[in-house]
Order: C-alpha cells, then sequence, then structure tokens
C-alpha cells in the first residue's frame, strides 16, 4: 500500500442493526472513494474494513460516529488493517 492510502478495520457498537447502517456505510464509502466492506456480526456489531486515501478513511471514521439517523451509536473501536481490499466497497454477509 502506497504511504498515503491506510486500512482500518472499525467495530460499531450500539443500535446499529435494522437501522440501514450497512446501506448507509456503503454509500458514505464510496462517497470518499474508498475500498473495503461492510457485515454485521452476531453480538448485533457492525465490522467495517476500509481503505484509501488517509483523509477519506478518517472521514469516514469520524461519520461512523453518527451514521444514519435511525441508528444509535455507542462506540466505535478502530484498529490498523492491510488494506489487501478488491476494489469498491461491498455489502458482505453476516458472521
Amino acid at each position: 500500500m502506497s504511504e498515503d492510502r491506510i486500512a482500518r478495520r472499525l467495530r460499531v457498537h450500539g443500535k446499529v442493526q435494522g437501522v440501514f447502517y450497512r446501506g448507509w456505510a456503503v454509500e458514505t464509502a464510496e462517497k470518499l472513494g474508498l475500498d473495503g466492506w461492510v457485515r454485521n456480526r452476531m453480538d448485533g456489531t457492525v465490522e467495517l474494513l476500509a481503505a484509501g486515501r488517509d483523509a477519506s478513511v478518517e472521514a469516514l471514521i469520524a461519520a461512523c460516529h453518527e451514521g444514519p439517523p435511525m441508528a444509535r451509536v455507542d462506540l466505535v473501536e478502530v484498529e490498523d488493517a492491510m488494506g489487501l481490499v478488491a476494489s469498491g466497497f461491498m455489502q458482505k454477509p453476516t458472521v
């Protein structure tokens, strides 16, 4: 990955399933030109992997603290990740 590209894995806690969080995340990430994916987890959280320009990834992280209108975000965990993802941003099945 080039120096101006980063990758972060996020785990979003709160009322984030059944409120269009994944669809909103895909739309937001695509607008920011990011690669990666989003999926629900069986524990009720939403997980994202976002790779792209530093400023765009940071913008997505900031947006994830709010989420779509029906969501209630209690916590966003962020960690460094490998940026090995296909081009584009997609919704993956629940794990």
